[in-house]
């Protein structure tokens, strides 16, 4: 029985819906260290009202998690943030995005399995996280581009030097965006979206 004294459980609001003339689903990780703002971009591009599983952070997590440059955030995800967006009226990604701290990694085991492709959101501050992201997403196999979120007190570099300092080979792509504007995130999707097309095409040649 519900508040309103029903026997009949609310269903989802109608906003929620898939689409009638979704044909595709597609399986979308984004993945990174933590803060790097994963569910800030589930949350500013998702159609749907965004799933988290956002926890208060505690005194646990003192000399365990390497929070530099988040300071001031007081809670962490803990399993995975869940959202949708329809790229056109056929397709629609599913997005998951990861925890970033690291001891939370084993669960990117069972959210990376079916996925199609990933995000890696960076920060310039902690560069260094971004090597064992993107070292599991190449021993999985999961093609993926990189997104260099534009935090206000990060360090700016061109896109030539961070991709030096990443090591990271020039068929990648790797953009510019602020993950607090829905059309920011959807662009780095729509960029991932071009670079699967252009590995399937690629694929069909040889």
């Amino acid at each position: 029985m519900d508040f309103n004294g029903s026997d009949t459980l609310p269903g989802p609001r109608t906003e929620d819906h898939l689409p009638h003339t979704a044909q595709a689903a597609v399986k979308i990780v984004i993945v990174g260290g933590f803060g790097v703002g994963k569910t800030t971009m589930v949350g500013s591009v998702s159609e749907i009202r965004p799933l988290t599983t956002e926890e208060t952070m505690t005194q646990a997590g003192i000399g365990v998690d390497d929070n530099y440059g988040s300071d001031s955030k007081t809670a962490t995800t803990v399993a995975m943030d869940f959202g949708r967006i329809s790229i056109t009226d056929q397709l629609v990604l599913y997005l998951f995005g990861t925890p970033g701290q690291e001891r939370f990694w084993f669960l990117w085991n069972g959210l990376f399995e079916g996925a199609l492709g990933a995000v890696v959101l960076v920060d310039t501050r902690r560069l260094e996280v971004s090597f064992d992201v993107m070292g599991r997403l190449e021993e999985r196999g999961v093609p993926f581009v990189v997104a260099i979120n534009s935090f206000p007190d990060a360090p700016r570099y061109p896109v030539a030097e961070l991709r030096t300092a990443l090591d990271l080979s020039e068929d990648i792509p790797m953009v510019e965006c602020d993950v607090r504007r829905r059309a920011s995130s959807r662009d780095v999707l729509m960029t991932l979206m071009r670079f699967l097309h252009s590995l399937t095409m690629a694929g069909s040649r040889t």
